[in-house]
Order: structure tokens, then sequence, then C-alpha cells
């Protein structure tokens, strides 16, 4: 890369580019080739007019695509990403228990567990820093360490392992994804995280969830077997992948109660891998309505005309998550070995599907 010549004084960063380069690379790229960052980010600090060629911004109308020319002059300060960390937020909370070991609370749809790419406030996380009174958390390097003691949330795991990645999460033990309501288990101490990931490992806790699903599955009681991993063909999704490619899982399901083309299940987690029932229920045939990630915000059984469509996309759009629910949580108190058991009812937006398909549908 000896094309140009290189200057910096601070942040700003300047290429005197010779008079005789004529590759005609279009801007981005020259700069993602020559600045440590990525090009996305190069494309960022161009359209933020952070990017100047011959002092014009893209306020003058310079382009990302624009080719580098010689004699040209281009300076550069790349954006740099908001700080890691996650500040209290007065985010109301359900506290079903709390003790000085642990809390468990009932998360509500919406809510993310933890800050990460795209939600860096209004977690749950956010919420339990304001919660136990903490201060804000500000990481510099993936080597900071904070004190459980003075944060009152466990640190265990806490801080990310790579530069940049948002994903602060003190006091997170287990998950639930950002359109499931129910229990969490949060851990204050980091000798309680530590047991409490132990029992999880070990699948000694106790998990039941409740879900809404397209047809019934055959037989009325079995268990969703078959490994999870990516999905080769969207890495945004989960799926069921050969063993080899994937972690083993297990979910036990039994129907509550079946309707003419939908049900009310009971799901109990042996393994706990990410969308697990969401996946398995897909992958029988049998997807939690409302889970558009997964086929399950359409129709997929009984007539398809324009009432009964009108009629499920209404419920679907007033619903606005996959109808799953964390319903009980089982675990031994990591201090007092005491086997601690919670439940938390039907939301009720859930309640109200399942009495409007009731109505409509019947059996």
């Amino acid at each position: 890369m000896s094309d140009a010549r290189k200057r910096r004084t601070g942040d700003l960063i300047t290429f005197d580019v010779p008079a005789g380069y004529d590759a005609e690379e279009r801007l981005d790229k020259y700069l993602a080739a020559r600045v440590d960052t990525s090009r996305t980010k190069v494309q960022e600090s161009i359209a933020a007019g952070a990017v100047t060629v011959n002092g014009e911004s893209s306020e003058d109308g310079l382009k990302k695509s624009r080719p580098v020319e010689g004699g040209d002059e281009i300076r550069c300060r790349l954006l740099k990403p908001p700080p890691v960390g996650a500040r209290p937020e007065p985010i109301p909370l359900d506290v079903a228990y709390e003790d000085e070991h642990l809390l468990v609370v009932c998360k509500p749809a919406g809510m993310v567990v933890h800050p990460g790419y795209g939600h860096r406030t209004g977690t749950l996380v956010n919420a339990l820093l304001h919660y136990v009174g903490a201060r804000p958390i500000q990481i510099s390097a993936p080597s900071d360490e904070l004190d459980a003691g003075t944060l009152g949330l466990s640190t265990v795991g806490a801080v990310p392992r790579q530069e940049g990645n948002p994903a602060v999460r003190p006091g997170i033990v287990h998950r639930l994804d950002k359109g499931t309501t129910g229990l969490l288990v949060v851990a204050k101490t980091n000798a309680a995280h530590r047991d409490l990931a132990r029992q999880f490992e070990e699948r000694a806790t106790r998990r039941r969830y409740e879900a809404l699903l397209w047809g019934a599955p055959e037989p009325a009681e079995g268990v969703f077997e078959g490994a999870i991993g990516r999905d080769p063909r969207d890495r945004k999704r989960m799926a069921v992948v050969p063993e080899e490619k994937g972690k083993a899982a297990r979910t036990h399901y039994r129907v509550e109660e079946r309707l003419a083309h939908t049900a009310r299940a009971e799901c109990k987690l042996e393994t706990g891998r990410t969308h697990q029932i969401r996946v398995h229920a897909a992958e029988a045939g049998h997807p939690l309505l409302g889970d558009d990630k997964y086929g399950g915000a359409r129709i997929r059984s009984g007539t398809n005309g324009r009432k009964r469509r009108a009629f499920f996309e209404r419920l679907f759009d007033e619903l606005g998550r996959p109808a799953l629910h964390a319903a009980s949580l089982g675990f031994r108190h990591p201090a007092t070995g005491e086997e601690m058991d919670f439940t938390a009812e039907m939301p009720d937006d859930l309640r109200r599907t399942w009495a409007e398909l009731r109505r409509v549908e019947g059996a």
C-alpha cells in the first residue's frame, strides 16, 4: 500500500494520492484497504461527511463510489462505535423473588435480555442496573473487570470477549428471546452465578413453557429431538442440522388443548439451545402461532379464504410475537440448597389469542 503518503494528526488521517495513480479504485474500497476498519464503517463515515476529497464531502455530492484519482487529497475521520456499556434505566420490573444471592423476574414481551447490536438500551440489563442501584457500566477493553459487590449483580461473563461487542451481561445466567415472556433467574453474586450456570449445564433445572401451535403434534405427548445450529441458508435463523454441525437438543411436549387447526401445548426443555422450541416445533410442521421467523405468521392449516386470512392477519398483528411463554422455572438455591419452583400465569395477549381462536375456530 505504498501508492499514497499517509499522514495522521489525532483522529484525522490524510492520504496524498501520487500523481501517477491510475487504478481508479472506488473511494470506499480504497480507504478500507488502507485504514484498520471495515468497508461498511468507511461508507458510514463518507455518508456522514467525515471524509473529504479535495475539500468536498457528502454534503457537496461526494459518493462512496467515486474513483480515486492521482493528485487527490483524501481526509477522513472514521466514525467511532458507541462506547460499550450499559446505563441504569427506570424500566419497571416484575420481580417474583429476591434475596441477597439472586432475583427471579418475569420478562415482558418485546424486551431484549441484554444490550447488543441494535439494542443498546431498553434491555433487562438496563432495568436490573436501575433496580439494584448500580452505576453506569463502561467497558474500555475485554480485559476490563467489574466488581460484583459494588455492582450488585454478578460479573461472570459480563464483559464481552471481543472489543467493540456491546453484549454487556451482568447477572445474566440464561436468556429468553425478545418476543418470549416469562421467568428468568438473575444472579447477584459470582458464586450464585457459577452454581446456577452449572445447574443449567448439567440439565438440573426445570423449565416449562406454554406454546400455541399450528396443528397438533402426533402423538399428543412426545419428544422433539434434533441437533440445532445456524441455518446454512440464513445465518440469522437456527435450524435442525446434522449432529456434527449443531448441538444436541431435546424438547418434551404435551398437547393440553386441541382446536380444529391449532393447539395449546406444554413444552419442557431438556436442553437449552437458541430458539429451541421454535425450531423444533417448526421442524415438526407445527410452528408457533405468530412466529414470522419460522413460518408461523401465515395460515398453515385449514382453508385460506379471504375472511380467514383477514382474521389471522388481525390476530397476529395484535399478538406481534411468537406465542411462547416461560411459565415455570425450578432450580436448587445456590446458597441454601433448597429446591425452588416459580410459576407465571399465561400473559393477557396469549390468553386473548387463544380465546379468539376458541370463539372463531372452535374444535
